[in-house]
């Protein structure tokens, strides 16, 4: 059934029906979205679909509030919102609305319920409370900055202003799923160049992507560095313990730190090397031969000769 509106509460607005609407308004373009508190609108029926408000949570009746007594939570009991809710029954046609490939939808809707949806609904429900000089940079908490003032007497000021964050927070979601599913594709390519490296240190790639998570998912742990071209050099990057932090498997030679040119040159006896971060996480080099010397260079000193079981590629 394609809905003819998409029904929330009027009033001061919140980021989970902001974001809900994102969803609706991608779904379902044609339909007249409402924001209102008569009855005659907040409840149930066959050409509408009702969110963050109405009292009931009833998919098959397309009702969906989570403010009443017995409000639905998660299978870990986890309290949703009614983004949660929406991205439940909605965000696999949405992902599929925004041309993801079948093989991704799955990975992607739960990639982005727990990194994106799930924070909203704990903080709408207040299971979150932000605290510190960031708090107030919050998604939620930055939206919410866009209602008008208090004075404001101008009816339809409310309507605007939500209208003006809907577009904010599209953005906000549609980069959300552009990054993970940019991670999913990297993944396919990291793993088809893991494979072929075999149980070399060094792994190739054909451009700058994400990584990390592909090598963790692989249990590629004798990798320690990524090689890979850039537009006008090639990068040689370390690769991180834990997502958090910057702890590295292994570090750059401590020799190259914070030289660049000829200077990194003559320290790493390598030509054509170019830079070397003070940090010793990231170097570059002028060709792909350079970078993978350098490389090879790296993991020699990373790992003592009786040790390396298998040599570089």
């Amino acid at each position: 059934m394609i809905p003819d509106f998409l029904v929330t509460h009027s009033g001061g607005f919140h980021a989970d029906e902001l974001l809900s609407s994102v969803i609706l308004t991608e779904l379902f373009p044609k339909a007249r979205l409402i924001r209102s508190r008569a009855p005659e609108w907040i409840t149930s029926g066959l050409d509408r679909i009702v969110y963050d408000v109405g009292g009931l949570y009833d998919a098959a009746a397309q009702i969906f509030d989570h403010h009443q007594r017995g409000a639905p939570l998660r299978q870990d009991g986890q309290p949703f919102s009614s983004f949660g809710l929406i991205w439940k029954h909605y965000g696999r046609d949405y992902l599929a609305a925004l041309s993801l490939p079948d093989a991704h939808i799955e990975a992607a809707h739960a990639s982005f319920d727990a990194s994106f949806v799930l924070p909203v609904d704990l903080v709408d429900n207040g299971a979150l409370s932000p605290s510190g000089p960031l708090a107030g940079l919050t998604l939620p908490a930055l939206l919410e900055t866009l209602k008008p003032a208090f004075d404001e007497t101008d009816p339809a000021a409310e309507d605007r202003a939500f209208q003006a964050a809907l577009t904010i927070a599209r953005s906000f979601v549609e980069a959300g799923i552009s990054r993970i599913a940019a991670k999913l594709r990297a993944e396919a390519v990291v793993h088809r160049a893991i494979e072929k490296t075999g149980q070399g240190r060094i792994l190739e790639l054909p451009m700058g992507m994400p990584f990390r998570p592909a090598i963790v998912k692989a249990g590629a742990d004798h990798l320690l560095f990524v090689v890979h071209p850039r537009a006008r050099d090639w990068c040689l990057t370390t690769i991180r313990r834990a997502n958090e932090g910057f702890e590295v498997r292994a570090d750059l030679p401590a020799a190259w730190a914070g030289l660049s040119n000829g200077d990194l040159e003559a320290a790493c006896g390598v030509k054509g090397a170019s830079f070397c971060h003070n940090g010793r996480f990231v170097a570059a080099a002028k060709t792909r031969d350079a970078a993978l010397a350098m490389a090879e260079l790296a993991v020699k000193e990373a790992i003592p000769t009786e040790a390396r079981s298998v040599g570089c590629n």
